[in-house]
């Protein structure tokens, strides 16, 4: 039971830390990067698509994006999508490819990111705690239905707190690594 809890929880906090990465990924740090459309979705047959399934995302230089489509029908809708989106890059084409420059970053819009970065990681922080907390909340309940002992109670918690110190750490080496990438000029 205990193992199963444990393993529960493992699993648990390393899906908040590959959300957090994901969350990551889409930011714009200056440099060319396809995960940035992952989350955005064109009408295509009446279905919303990602980009990413419309044609094929080339990075040929650090700050430009090549959008080459299947359907060449579809480049405005994709411009259009990309221009209403966060991303805040002007998409251009020449009737075959969409191009997308990536601007060189300022200083003020660097901070901005970097406060955007400590944030999503202080939420990932809070999402392994909150699951921290739910374990030692069935641990508790085993113990109080006389299922285990206190002393299991402890070295139990005490794993669980393991766990989390562990991925709290690689939060925290995600965040420095995401700093580095946006301060490199």
């Amino acid at each position: 039971m205990l193992k199963e809890i444990h393993h529960a929880t493992d699993d648990k906090m390393n899906k908040t830390i590959n959300v957090f990465k994901k969350e990551l990924a889409s930011l714009r740090a200056g440099r060319a990067n396809s995960q940035v459309l992952d989350r955005i979705t064109v009408e295509y047959y009446g279905v919303p698509t990602p980009i990413n399934q419309l044609g094929n995302i080339s990075i040929p230089e650090p700050r430009l994006l090549l959008i080459s489509l299947w359907d060449s029908k579809l480049i405005s809708e994709v411009e259009k999508a990309i221009q209403k989106s966060d991303v805040g890059i002007n998409p251009s084409n020449d009737g075959k490819v969409i191009r997308l420059i990536f601007p060189e970053l300022t200083e003020e819009r660097r901070r901005d990111l970097m406060k955007t970065v400590h944030k999503k990681g202080e939420d990932a922080k809070i999402s392994v705690r909150s699951i921290r907390r739910e374990a030692n909340e069935q641990l508790k309940k085993l113990k109080k239905d006389s299922i285990i002992t206190e002393d299991e109670i402890k070295k139990a918690e005490e794993d669980i707190q393991k766990i989390t110190d562990e991925h709290t750490k690689n939060i925290e080496g995600i965040i420095l690594e995401k700093e580095k990438e946006m301060m490199e000029v």
